[in-house]
Order: C-alpha cells, then structure tokens, then sequence
C-alpha cells in the first residue's frame, strides 16, 4: 500500500451502459485501455473536457474501485434507488444510466450543484434532495439504497496526500460514528427483500468491516448478501472472506502493452451489500 501511494492516481472513466464492442470502441478513441471491471483507464492526462466525448455526455470521470460499489446491486432497471451522500454524483450516474428510478441526497446545496450540472451533461435524470443522510425520512422505503458514507478516505492517500498530516485516529472514530447512525437510518429507508449497499474508501476496518459486523450483529432483519467477482469483472482477490468488497492501493497493478504512462492501482474502498430479509422487530 504504502509504495502504491507513491504513484501517482490513476485517471478511470466510466461509459454509459452499451455494447461491449462500444466499450472497447471509446477506449481506443480516448487512448486508454479498456479494464475488465468495465472502466477504461486513460493512459495520460489532460484537460478532461477537451477529450472526445466529455460534451456529449458519453461518460464522466470515476476511480474503477468506486465505480464497482453500484455494480455490486446488480440489474436495478425500474428499480427504486436511493443514493444517500451523492455528491458528486458518479454513482448516480451510474444508477441512472442503469435504468434506475433515483433519489439523490446530500446534505450540501452547493455539491447537490455539481450532481445537476453532471447529470444534465451526461442527458441523465434524478430527483434531487437536499437533506442530512443521518435523518433524511422520506415517508416511503426504496427497492435499494446505496450509503457511499463520509469516512476517513485513506483509501485515496495518493490523490489526496494531505490526508496523512491532516487525519488523526480520533478521526475514524469520529466518522465512524457518523457512518453508524447513517447506516441505521438508510436501514430504515430499505424495504422488506430489498438491499442496502454500504461503502466507503477507507481503509480502515472500524469503517468497514467492524461497521459491517456490528450492524449485522444489531439487525437480524438484515443478512450479508456475498458478492460475485465474475459478474462484476472483478479480480476474487479483492474480497473478503465474507464476500465484501475491500480493494486496495496496488490492486489492478499491470499496464496493457504499449501504455506505459497509464498509472496503476485503484482507490481503497470497502462495499458490502446487506439483504433485508423482513420488517424491523428492533
């Protein structure tokens, strides 16, 4: 991890739902190399809205790690969604672009901004509503709900290298705390058979893993539902034991022949998917 940091961030994006000959199509237009999760990494950077496709709303910029959090929902076409902590609205994107029905939340308007100016580029639609995760109570419940939580983001050291000055231990447990009530109410938000995706890109398992185990061991309405790598192009390697998504700084190492500018690696992120198997007795 710590020698993975030391390289600089890759640049990945994210195509709209299409054939796969398309897919491969847009990689070799852009000079990048499509990835077997579906993204293409680009083998150089620049000026993003100067590369072909960005106007016409083709795709948009998100870290191949982050972009497995909603693949691992599954076919969510005509399904309701909400997408708790949008901002700045690529798993929207992808909700959307999916054939999702999607609620986007988030508790900051000038973020909320970002999601609308992304969405309207991309020729995409969500509600939009501007309310605090942690006690957001729409009166309705949703087929699924995505929570990316706020979290330490030491899964992104590389991109963000201020986070090791800035960021102290009574930090994880600060957010760990604010990740454990948001976790409780989007449970609230989960209708009986649906699923809830918690994620976030920290490294740390007491926002991961341990967040997971508590919540589980405080609502047996809910179930760990195991992921598949196959389905997801995903390598087995960046799962857990118990089927949970915990990518790392030096996973996806290798370069396709010829690009060797391209940077290797990918956000650390943790996701687990939670089934919710009957109506809350708690």
């Amino acid at each position: 991890i710590a020698e993975a940091n030391l390289s600089e961030a890759a640049l990945d994006i994210t195509l709209k739902p299409g054939p796969p000959a398309d897919a491969q199509a847009w990689a070799e237009k852009l000079g990048g190399r499509l990835l077997p999760t579906g993204s293409v990494r680009l083998a150089a950077h620049g000026r993003i809205e100067d590369l072909p496709g960005f106007a016409d709303g083709a795709w948009w910029v998100q870290d191949a790690a982050a972009a497995l959090v909603v693949r691992l929902a599954g076919d969510i076409a005509g399904r309701s969604v909400a997408d708790l902590c949008a901002a700045p609205g690529g798993k929207t994107a992808q909700l959307a672009a999916a054939g999702a029905r999607v609620t986007a939340v988030d508790a900051s308007a000038g973020r909320l901004g970002r999601v609308r100016e992304n969405l309207a580029r991309l020729h995409l639609e969500a509600d939009i509503v501007e309310a605090d995760a942690a006690t957001w109570s729409p009166g309705r419940d949703f087929d699924v709900v995505v929570l990316d939580a706020p979290c330490s983001a030491t899964g992104t050291i590389r991109r963000h290298p201020d986070i090791l000055r800035l960021k102290r231990m009574d930090d994880v447990v600060r957010m760990a705390g604010l990740q454990r009530t948001m976790l409780a109410n989007a449970a609230g938000l989960v209708r009986p058979g649906g699923l809830l995706v918690y994620a976030t890109c920290s490294l740390e398992p007491e926002e991961g893993e341990r967040q997971i185990a508590a919540f589980l061991a405080a609502r047996p309405d809910f179930t760990r539902q195991p992921a598949d790598p196959v389905t997801i192009g995903a390598d087995p390697a960046w799962f857990t034991s118990a089927g949970e998504l915990r990518t790392l700084p030096f996973h996806l190492p290798g370069h396709a022949p010829g690009e060797s500018q391209a940077q290797p690696g990918m956000d650390g992120f943790f996701a687990a998917c939670l089934r919710r198997t009957s109506e809350s007795t708690g």
